[in-house]
This record gives structure tokens, sequence and C-alpha cells, in this order.
């Protein structure tokens, strides 16, 4: 919904508009060179191609990169994008008169932006973004032919510039987001009356967020998340042309004002994370433009109620971490369009509807942490729903039993998270049938039963996690045989809408916040369980896999020196079995190991020593009493235990999916699974 490309459809109209010099002998304007030549000397490094010669009439400046000329040989554009430009902006910018297009994005450049800068009358376009510039806009602007500014992503402070619209009343395009502005919102921006997108995100503005802005006769995208705004809008009539409005992240409290019929164009509105609380306005549950609506992670009551007939073009509902309460209302199987909804972390009760059955859109469904029972039921009335690939349930159906019904098939499931519900049973066949799965979490229950050899035919799964159950057995040897963990030339098809994913350790560890499943490593976690017999050596071959955990297990023999192949694995956890022999030294070429652990096996020999290995402490190899090496010396032919003895398998909540996103210690590569996103924009200070 953010219009990212109108700045360039400006840049891209105004220099095809612009008549470039092609003759050898035409030369540069004295007073542009001279600005070049001041510009220039500011850096930390010349630009490559910029000569510039004793004579001013032996300088054809308008050839030089990044250099646009109009018919009269001025100097009318300075494009110089992502050239790796560091060092400060010059002041002889000024010199530049009849400049109407500066791009200096994607740089390295810093300090002040010279004041001459914001007096240049032909300037049209400004792009800044993602540099390291500081200090206040000036107040006095006088740009009257501006019409884009660009100056997101970098380190400026102070207060908002007060004057800009006031001379420059032609401006279509603000972008101020990711920077260190403080105070309230100028009550001068009334006078930017030819303004469409406004971006202030990531600041650190207060306030109230003015009304005038949504009266704004052409403003069409108001992006001001992540600041600290306190109030919303007050009511009354108006007509806004708002598209898109973004005001999550902020500190929003009290009552959403019923205002929305004041909206007629709203597609897109996020106002997650905030403190909203009190029910949804009649006004937003009935207005036909809606098209995402975001509002997890607030303190709205009263029971989920939506209008499907007025609400004709609703595609994304995202309600999760709220106080709703009642059933889940069987009238969303209406809403013709609805492809994603999270409900997770509510007072909901009682069963899926019925209706669900006939849920045609349905893609992404997340009802994690509620209070829903009988998941037989639940699952034979979705496997209906043609179009589901992302399914979260966990913190459900306390108890029950995982039902093991052949007939269940879900054709079109890629993601499924049935975790921490205490669920008795095996694992059952009809997952077999689920050709297309990629993601499988079943941790914490207390499933029995052996690990089935077919989860190793599924070709694009590279997220498995039954840790914490009571499996017994062999390890499968076919999960070393996950064709996408062998190879990443796997084309994963990204799942689609936008929920973001959480980890969590444990009840104290900070949940770790991911948009997209790419920036999770592959992994398959099989810890705490009871499973028995050997590490196979064919785990060496899964040259993607990033986490292998087989902790609190009894598993038997050698460490496999083949797994030395897994040549981008970051955690390998081994601990608490019943391993015998020594650490294998190939391990040492593991580049990418930061998180290593043998302690309480029967390990016995000299430590490795090198690569990865010098950064791992006493606790990864402790209570082996045949291990020597690392800072204890071989005489001693012991590491001893800190912990006094190996302890009883642990037992407590692990990893799971908050907000609906279930339990991951990682993804990866390949592909991505969208769940219904808070849209959060990330404060990156300093980064690009």
């Amino acid at each position: 919904m953010v219009v990212v490309l109108e700045t360039w459809v400006v840049v891209v109209i105004l220099v095809f508009s612009m008549v470039l010099v092609v003759s050898q002998n035409l030369t540069c304007n004295s007073d542009d060179l001279t600005g070049l030549r001041g510009f220039m000397s500011g850096l930390e490094a010349p630009i490559d191609g910029w000569l510039f010669a004793n004579s001013s009439s032996s300088n054809n400046c308008c050839k030089w990169v990044g250099v646009i000329c109009d018919s009269s040989n001025r100097i009318v554009g300075l494009q110089l994008p992502n050239k790796r430009l560091s060092g400060d902006f010059s002041h002889s910018i000024f010199n530049l008169v009849q400049l109407k297009a500066l791009n200096l994005s994607h740089n390295y450049l810093k300090g002040p932006v010279p004041i001459s800068l914001f007096h240049l009358p032909h300037l049209e376009v400004v792009d800044l973004s993602s540099n390291y510039f500081n200090g206040d806009i000036p107040v006095s602007i006088h740009l009257p032919a501006l019409q884009v500014l660009d100056i997101s992503y970098n380190h400026f402070n102070g207060s908002l510039p007060s004057g800009l619209c006031v001379n420059s009343t032609r401006i279509r395009d603000l972008r101020f987001a990711v920077n260190y502005f403080t105070g309230i919102i100028p009550p001068q921006f009334v006078y930017c009356i030819s303004l469409e997108h406004l971006s202030m995100a990531s600041n650190f503005l207060t306030g109230v967020i003015p009304d005038m802005l949504f009266r704004l006769p052409r403003l069409q995208e108001l992006a001001i998340q992540d600041n600290r705004f306190t109030s919303l809008m007050e009511p009354g009539n108006f007509s806004s042309r708002l598209v898109s409005l973004d005001v999550s992240s902020n500190r929003l409290s009290g009552n959403i004002p019923d205002v929305f019929h004041n909206f007629p164009n709203l597609s897109y509105f996020s106002a997650h994370s905030n403190n909203l609380s009190g029910v949804m306005p009649r006004s937003l549950l009935n207005s036909p433009t809606i098209s995402s609506l975001i509002f997890g992670n607030n303190s709205l009551d009263g029971s989920v109620e939506f209008n499907c007939t007025m609400m004709v073009s609703l595609t994304s509902l995202d309600l999760g971490s709220n106080n709703f309460s009642g059933t889940i209302p069987a009238s969303l199987a209406s809403c013709r369009k609805l492809k994603a909804i999270n409900l997770s972390r509510n007072k909901l009760m009682g069963q899926i509807p019925e209706s669900f059955k006939h849920f045609e859109s349905l893609s992404h469904l997340s009802l994690s942490n509620c209070s829903l029972s009988n998941l037989s039921a639940s699952l034979r009335i979705l496997q209906h729903c043609p179009n589901l690939t992302v399914l979260l349930l966990t913190m459900n159906f306390y108890a029950e039993q995982l039902p093991s019904d052949d007939d269940l098939q879900f054709k079109s499931l890629k993601a499924l998270v049935i975790a921490n519900c205490r669920l008795t049973g095996s694992v059952p066949l009809w997952l077999s049938g689920l050709t297309q799965l990629q993601l499988l979490d079943f941790s914490w229950n207390d499933l029995t039963g052996t690990i089935p050899a077919y989860l190793g035919d599924f070709k694009s799964l590279f997220y498995l996690d039954l840790s914490n159950n009571s499996l017994s057995g062999e390890i499968p040897k076919s999960l070393t045989q996950l064709t996408s963990l062998i190879s990443r030339d796997i084309s994963l098809e990204e799942p689609s809408p936008d929920l973001p994913f959480f980890k969590k350790q444990n009840t104290i560890a900070r949940g770790l916040h991911y948009r997209q499943i790419m920036s999770f490593p592959p992994s398959i976690d099989l810890s705490g369980n009871h499973l028995t017999g050997p590490i196979w050596p064919e785990f060496g071959g899964l040259k993607t896999l990033h986490v292998l955990d087989l902790r609190k297990n009894n598993l038997s023999g050698t460490i496999p020196s083949s797994l030395s192949g897994m040549r981008n694995i970051e955690t390998l956890d081994l601990s608490y079995n019943n391993l015998t022999g020594t650490i294998p030294p190939s391990l040492v070429k593991l580049s990418f190991l930061s998180k290593f652990s043998v302690a309480f096996n029967n390990l016995s020999g000299i430590v490795p020593f090198g690569g990865q290995f010098s950064t791992f402490t006493n606790a990864s190899f402790e209570g082996n009493r045949g291990l020597c090496g690392g800072i204890y010396t071989c005489e001693s032919r012991t590491i001893p235990d800190s912990t006094g003895g190996k302890p009883k398998k642990k037992t407590g909540k692990g990893v799971w999916f908050e907000n609906g996103m279930a339990a991951l210690t990682g993804f990866g590569t390949g592909f991505i699974v969208t769940v219904i996103s808070l849209l959060v924009v990330p404060r990156i200070k300093g980064t690009h």
C-alpha cells in the first residue's frame, strides 16, 4: 500500500524531460563547475570520472557520471545514489542555481546538510535517504518548486521543519522516517495542500495526531507508526482521501473514535501495539473499502463481530493479543475475500464454527493461545478449506488426543503448528498426505510411539520440531534425506499474508520477532524425548541445516565425524545422551557453529581445539568423565561438572508460537510463510 515508487516517477519524468548534452565541445558553466569542485572537496575520495582541468573551458562536466545538463549546458540534475560516497556535504551546492533534481541516497555521507540547499529556487526533487546526515532542518525554507523531499534513514534531530509548506505549496511527497525528530507535528503542515504521501515513522514525535492531517485535500498515505503519539483523532464531520493509515506502535489509549464514515477510500488501517480499549467502532465494521485491518496487541474487548455484507473488501484481519471474548463468529466465513485471520491470544472459547467448511478464501488461520476445544472436530471442518496453507493452533485443546483419522486431508497445507497442548496419541498417518508441508511443529505435547519414516519424503520440509514429547525408537534414517535440507535449489513458494513469527525459549526469555520465515534457520529439533539408537552419519549430508538439537534422549554410539559436512550448522546440541568415544576433530571445520554441547554423555579423549571450539565454555563438555583439554590439562583426565552431576530431564514450556506463530528455533532459506502481519516498522537507527 506504500507508494514507494512515487518519488522515482517524478525523477524519471524530470530526467527524460531534460535535453542531454551530446556535443564533445560544450563546456560547463563556470558557476556550476565551481559548485561541483566544492561538492567533491567535501568527499573523502574523488568520484570516478570527475576530472577538473586547470581551465574551466576544458571541462565538459555534462558528460560526467551522475551529472545532467539542459540544452543551455546548465546542470539541472545530480544523480549519485549507491556510489559509496563518504564525507561531508559541501555548502558550495548553492552554486548550482539551476538544479532541479538531487539524489545522494544510499551513501555514507555525514554531518549537517548545508542551509543553502534549502534555498535553491528550481529544486523539485531531493533524496538524501539512507546516509548519516545529522543536525536540525532549518525552520526557514524557501524551495518554491519542491515536490519530493526524502531524508529518511538518517540521524536528523530537533523539530520537524515548520516552514516547509509555507513557501513550498507544491510538495507531494515528504519522508522523514527513521530519524531522531522530536516534538509535535507543526500546525503549519496545514499548508501542505498538495501533499499525497507523508511518512514520519520511527522518530520520537509526541502529542496528539492533529486532525488537520486527515483533512489535507490530497493526502492518500499517512505513516506515523513507531512514535510517541498519545491521541488519535477527535470525532467530527470531515472528508478524508486517505487510502492507507498506520498509527501502530505509539502510545494511543482510550476508545477508537467512531469516525470512519469520514474515510470513504480507506483500505489499509494498522493500529497494533498501542493501548486502545473498548469495542470496535461501528463505522469501521461497516466499511466497504477496508482491506487490511490490524489491531493486534491492544486491550480491545467485547465480542468479535463483523458485518461481512458490508465489508466486501476485507482480506486480512489481525485482532491477536487483545481481550476479545465469546466464540469465533460463524459469519467470518461469509467474508468472500478474507484470506488471513489472526485471533490468537484472546479469551475465545468453544469450537471452530461449522460454517468454516465453506470458507473457500481462507489461507492463513491463527487461533493460538485461546481456550478452544474438540481438536478432532476442528480438523474435520478445516480440511474442507481448499486454500488453507497455514494453520496455527498452539496452546488449545488441552490434554485431548491428536486425531488418528486416516481420512483427514489437507492438500494445500504448508505450515502446521499444534504445539504446547499436551496432546496424547501418536504422530498420525494422515500427515503423510501433506505433501506440500514445509513446517511442522508438534512440540511440547505428550505424544508416544515412533517418529514415522514418511516425514523424510516431504521434499519441501525444512523445519521439524517434535521436541518435548515421549517419542521412542530410533531416529528414522529418512530424515537425513530431506531434500530441502540437502540443497537450496528447492524453490519454496511464499504462502503470502503478513503475521509475524515469534520464538520463545522459555517462560522468562524475551521473544524474538521475525517477519519472514526466511529469517529463521532450517531446523530439526527432536530434543526431550526417549529416542534410542545411533546418530546417523548421513546427517552430515544436510548442507543447509542450521539447527540440529538431539539433547535429552537416550542416543548411543559415537559422534560421526561426517557431521562436519553440515557446513551451515549453527547449533549442534547432543547433550544428555549416552554417547561414547571421542569428539571428532573434524567438527573444528564447522565455521558457523556458535552453540555446541556434548555435556553429560560418556565421551573420552581430548577436546578438539581451534576454529569455533576455542569459543566454547566448559559447560559445553561437562559431565563426561573421560574428556580433557580446553582450560583443563589432560593430567586431570576429566572436565569437572559445574552442576554436580547429570540432572534430570527438565520440564516446562519451550519454544512455541505466540500471537499465532508457533514455536520456532529458527526458519530458513527458501520461501516465505507470511502470517497476518503486524507491519511494525523496526527502529533501525544508524543502519540501512
